[in-house]
């Protein structure tokens, strides 16, 4: 059994100081400090937030490495630098390739999720290859086909989330059947009208894919997908790196959406936590220049964005209190995914936690009670 002590403790509704958080895998208790028992092994938090560990939903790779690689210790380096980052679990996302290419990473992805190191892998968010050509994105429109439920079966298991575009043949039938087995579903890369978003919705549809980017725009007399999420309960997807979404449109998001309503992504390539140059996504060329990873034909290509930083900028964009953005981080990511042990600092849940400063900077992260990252 352990203790953090001197910490500014973020719960769902509040900061609490003056507050000592005893834990071994999981929350035992919230004490006051003056009530901490002497016997137990103590770790200061030098007057640091503390908080439940960060899930990002959708992230490609980082540190050179991409979910894509075939290579079996591309997801082990890429969990074990995500904690520097304060993100103790995420779902490894996909990029669309031939559907060999795409089957073996689901092969490794499952084989990792039950002995990764660094941050936990809760599984696979398969961004295509169901998606329109029209709003590809950084995606290669040559491997793009109709949903098929007999393609994502033999992994259901794995898949956690699946983008897709809900315009194309089959999905309304592919929709429903997925939800069957609570894989979830999110429209995304799609040119759907209202229409066709809100069937998707009813059919089970809960969430958007990087809001605002690559989908059906808001047009008066011709509303899309980005209609269908402000006026349906989904949830959206925002990568706030203020590059894929203006702030002040992060604003107008939390004014439609509301706290409960937004789940902060990195969308990260491998280039994230790296030096500005050439790398690649799903096998296509990028360069990063500026904070920005781009297509040869300029198309946005992913992000380099972390998740502490994008709680820094979407705080800063939108005036939230810090206790409201962890949400966005950590509870509303799991509670997507149906963790009920996960995404809050309460009695009975993981003692997945992270300490940071006021500009977020990550002084240590925890999984399970065990210290994955300590700045030095």
């Amino acid at each position: 059994m352990k203790a953090f002590k001197n910490i500014k403790l973020i719960t769902k509704n509040e900061i609490l100081e003056g507050k000592a958080l005893i834990f071994d895998s999981i929350i035992r208790a919230i004490v006051d400090e003056d009530q901490l028992n002497t016997g137990i092994a103590t770790l200061d938090g030098e007057g640091l937030y503390l908080a439940p560990g960060f899930i990002d939903l959708h992230i490609h790779g980082c540190a050179g490495y991409d979910t894509m690689d075939n290579n079996p210790q591309a997801l082990v380096q890429i969990a074990e630098t995500l904690v520097r980052t304060g993100v103790t679990a995420f779902l490894p996302t996909t990029m669309t390739m031939d559907l060999s290419e795409i089957a073996s990473v689901l092969d490794r992805i499952r084989q990792q999720m039950s002995g990764s190191t660094g941050a936990e892998i809760l599984g696979c968010h398969l961004e295509g290859p169901f998606l329109s050509e029209i709003y590809a994105g950084a995606q290669d429109p040559k491997y793009f086909i109709k949903p098929d439920f007999e393609i994502v079966r033999p992994y259901l298991d794995v898949i956690r989330i699946i983008t897709l575009a809900p315009e194309l043949a089959n999905s309304i039938e592919f929709i429903k059947e997925c939800r069957k087995h609570n894989v979830v579903i999110s429209i995304g890369h799609s040119n759907a009208s209202l229409h066709e978003s809100s069937e998707a919705i009813a059919a089970g549809a809960s969430r958007i894919t990087h809001t605002f980017n690559a989908m059906s725009v808001l047009h008066h007399r011709n509303p899309g997908v980005v209609a269908a999420a402000m006026l349906h309960d989904v949830t959206c997807e925002l990568i706030a790196d203020n590059i894929h979404v203006h702030p002040q449109i992060q604003q107008l998001l939390l004014k439609t959406k509301g706290i409960d309503g937004i789940v902060l992504v990195t969308d990260a390539m491998q280039a994230c936590l790296l030096t500005e140059g050439s790398y690649d996504l799903g096998g296509q060329p990028v360069k990063v220049s500026g904070g920005e990873a781009r297509l040869k034909n300029g198309r946005l290509a992913g992000s380099v964005l972390t998740m502490n930083t994008a709680l820094r900028n979407f705080i800063k964009n939108t005036g939230v209190a810090l206790w409201e953005a962890i949400r966005l981080s950590s509870l509303n990511p799991a509670d997507e995914l149906g963790l009920t042990n996960k995404g809050s600092i309460e009695v009975g849940k993981d003692a997945d936690l992270v300490l940071f400063d006021p500009d977020f900077n990550i002084g240590m992260t925890l999984i399970a009670g065990q210290i994955a990252y300590r700045r030095s």
